[in-house]
């Protein structure tokens, strides 16, 4: 008996990372949509900051924020893909607990910054369409500043319990994470512990952060789509609309997903365990890899930079073949 309770009471050092349960003989071939979505994402929020940051004209509040988020999906990118690409490529399952609970910590912290973000890029285009006479002595860089540093604070104290609550449980003998990455419920379901309090803290604060953020926005179009229907004349409402589009569109990738994966993972018995595994991959991956591309393609002013940005590396390269050739 005592020899029992020694071994139930073992704390693990690691976990493993299970992935993709249900295709374990085949899952290494998914790592080619999400190697190239990583890429992607990689490649095109370094592109957009650099232009935000070399082109004066972009020193904008909106471009701020935009700026920022390419901040947000560059860390969250980076500090999820590499290990789920490791799982697939070579089959790296183990993780330390403290990388695992850092992990955590970095999931819920940006993505939920990401929701912020979105918020107050739907607040400047409210008060860009709605009070366009108050919107230069609203929306400037000391509100941006002080946007930033509430994001900052909100999100990082109310998602740092989510790393404390789950070290605080004790793992005996199950280690195998049926997920590609430490998702709260995941790690804590394996707990021999109690940890209704870790579920019930991220219902709470999860549901809360998003849920509140998403229906602050879904008011501030509301608001938006009733005033642009009452412009006079169709351009010029199609123009207001217009400088949403990009946004909106980043708000359907962040949140579809989002709400898709919820979904799936409260329907477990009717759909494969694989389905919600691979959508919590995709929301970490297919935003901030549409993000950039998005505004890139929808902002005349950004693709303007893009343009720029092009002639001029033409007129360096030329400039140094001839220097060559001379």
């Amino acid at each position: 008996m005592a020899a029992i309770n020694a071994t139930s009471s073992f704390q693990i050092q690691h976990f493993l990372l299970i992935c993709f349960p249900s295709i374990q003989t085949w899952q290494h071939w998914l790592s080619i949509p999400l190697a190239l979505f990583f890429s992607l994402a990689i490649g095109a929020n370094i592109t957009l900051l650099m232009i935000i940051t070399r082109d004066q004209n972009l020193h904008k509040p909106m471009y701020h924020f935009l700026g920022f988020l390419a901040i947000l999906d560059l860390i969250l990118c980076i500090s999820t893909t590499p290990k789920i690409l490791g799982i697939l490529w070579f089959d790296l399952r183990t993780i330390d607990l403290p990388a695992c609970f850092l992990q955590m910590f970095l999931m819920n912290c940006f993505l939920s910054m990401q929701s912020a973000t979105f918020l107050f890029m739907a607040f400047d285009r409210y008060m860009a369409i709605c009070n366009p006479l108050r919107y230069s002595s609203v929306i400037n860089s000391r509100f941006v500043g002080k946007v930033l540093v509430f994001i900052l604070i909100r999100n990082i104290v109310l998602c740092l319990p989510y790393p404390a609550l789950a070290a605080r449980l004790q793992y005996c003998s199950q280690s195998s994470v049926k997920h590609c990455v430490c998702t709260n419920v995941a790690v804590t379901s394996l707990s021999c512990d109690d940890a209704r309090l870790n579920k019930i803290y991220q219902l709470v604060v999860g549901f809360g952060l998003l849920g509140s953020d998403f229906l602050l926005i879904c008011l501030s179009y509301f608001m938006i789509l009733r005033e642009v229907v009452n412009l006079p004349g169709e351009r010029a409402a199609a123009k207001a609309f217009g400088t949403c589009t990009p946004h909106l569109i980043l708000i359907s990738f962040f949140y579809t997903i989002l709400l898709v994966w919820i979904f799936t993972t409260k329907m477990e018995e009717l759909i494969s365990p694989d389905a919600p595994i691979l959508l919590n991959v995709l929301h970490l991956l297919v935003p901030p890899a549409m993000n950039p591309v998005v505004y890139s393609m929808k902002t005349k002013e950004i693709k303007h930079s893009i343009m720029k940005l092009m002639r001029r590396r033409n007129t360096h390269a030329k400039r140094v073949k001839q220097q060559l050739s001379g």
